[in-house]
């Protein structure tokens, strides 16, 4: 008996940083290794992580064997070489793009912003991922989400059925395996506790501008908000936003600074008016650092009572609870403790043990 292969698309290793490429990575690893933990599972499937030329780096820096396949990069190789090499063989794709021309496979698709909320995307963007998606999300065996909010949404708007839909929640024990890298603070000119960390990033339903207006409040002006990631203060002024003058922009930094900035920030605030799961908020309980996040998407599904949650429409109570959580030193302990218990429930083995089960269901 053979064991059932299973093509990985390895298109998301040509570049990115985001949560999804972040889902792709660890989920190819641990699949990689439960498969070499013993024989039962091997016997049963086996997996290929199948890239483009281009992505001969990115797959190297991931751990696993690999196979580069065909001459071509991007969509097309994604689109048209992969499934001609495939030849009709179970293709798992992990991040939201599915190939249109292999019925043979299993998509996952992280979430239904693109319908929830539109004007976070380019026309064009909005024009692919509507395309793709509504052909994928009926043509594929299974597709995958992140989380039931999520479910819920892409049954809602008619992405794919019920029936065809699993959950399988992320992990986010990654953040644990990095040791803090203090040199960040120094860099920024942080004093611990004196600081909140959020994204930067400016598509409309992560909501940045709404800590910009709380931040620029007299009750926050001896704390600094924190902004991570690949978009900065330029961007921000462009889409319209005023800038106070008590906001730093991390840029890209690496799990080691963002481990750093956890352990020694007052909290993380994360007002995403929707979201398919959240990693950020359960990256920063898993580091010991409070969370404040809005009542909205599956937010509440994935924090549970482990975070403080915040009108996302109002500054007020996002000051309010910053405020509080430098003065209360038993609530902060109380979301410490409660975050750590909640954050240990999502790990990566575990959802790549759920990701085999589905597909060996199929």
């Amino acid at each position: 008996m053979y064991p059932r292969k299973v093509i990985i698309n390895g298109r998301f290793l040509l570049g990115g940083s985001t949560g999804v490429h972040r889902v792709a990575e660890e989920l190819t690893r641990q699949c990689h290794a439960l498969t070499q933990e013993g024989q039962p599972l091997a016997q049963r499937i086996a997996f290929e992580l199948w890239v483009p030329p281009g992505a001969r780096g990115g797959a190297a820096a991931l751990g696993v064997p690999y196979r580069v396949v065909g001459p071509l990069g991007g969509r097309v190789w994604e689109q048209v070489t992969l499934p001609l090499m495939a030849r009709g063989t179970m293709i798992l794709s992990l991040c939201n793009v599915g190939v249109m021309a292999a019925a043979n496979s299993v998509t996952m698709i992280h979430d239904a912003q693109i319908h929830i909320t539109p004007e976070s995307y380019s026309p064009s963007f909005r024009a692919w991922y509507r395309f793709q998606q509504g052909i994928i999300g009926h043509r594929h065996r299974r597709i995958l989400t992140v989380s039931e909010f999520s479910r819920a949404q892409l049954v809602r708007f008619g992405v794919a059925p019920d029936e065809a839909i699993r959950v399988i929640h992320n992990g986010i024990d990654h953040i644990g395996k990095a040791q803090p890298d203090l040199s960040i603070l120094d860099r920024l000119g942080l004093q611990p506790d004196r600081f909140v960390i959020s994204l930067a990033n400016t598509q409309a339903h992560k909501n940045i501008p709404m800590l910009l207006r709380a931040f620029a409040d007299p009750a926050l002006a001896d704390m600094t908000l924190v902004l991570f990631g690949a978009q900065g203060a330029e961007a921000f002024r462009a889409a319209g936003h005023a800038m106070p003058d008590n906001v730093r922009f991390a840029g890209r930094i690496n799990d080691s600074e963002l481990a750093a900035l956890f352990t020694t920030a007052r909290c993380m605030a994360f007002p995403s008016s929707t979201e398919g799961f959240g990693l950020p908020p359960l990256e920063a309980m898993q580091s010991g650092c409070p969370a404040i996040v809005a009542k909205a998407g599956a937010l509440p599904e994935v924090c549970g009572d482990a975070a403080l949650y915040a009108d996302p429409t109002d500054p007020a109570p996002w000051i309010k609870a910053i405020l509080r959580l430098g003065q209360d030193p038993t609530l902060r302990h109380h979301l410490i403790t409660t975050g750590q218990t909640q954050s240990a429930r999502f790990t990566w083995r575990a959802a790549a043990e759920r990701l085999i089960e589905e597909l060996l269901a199929i």
